[in-house]
């Protein structure tokens, strides 16, 4: 399984925001902004700070992906 932050940037887009100004929003690190950037996983306390910025659910703002040679 794979996860993907695509519902993030859209999210992002929609609020009229940037990646950068998540940053600050959530207070995360340009390190985290890399990782969620490249899909790769960050910790709950981060996606809770997320949510909290955005006041959105965990859900809206990520998703899990079946591997494509996963059943």
């Amino acid at each position: 399984m794979a996860i993907s932050y695509i519902k993030l940037w859209k999210l992002l887009l929609d609020k009229k925001l940037k990646k950068t100004d998540l940053l600050s929003l959530a207070d995360i690190s340009t390190t985290t902004l890399a990782k969620l950037s490249k899909d790769q996983p960050v910790s709950m306390e981060v996606m809770g700070r997320i949510c909290n910025a955005l006041s959105c659910d965990i859900g809206d703002v990520m998703e899990i992906v079946p591997n494509q040679n996963e059943g």
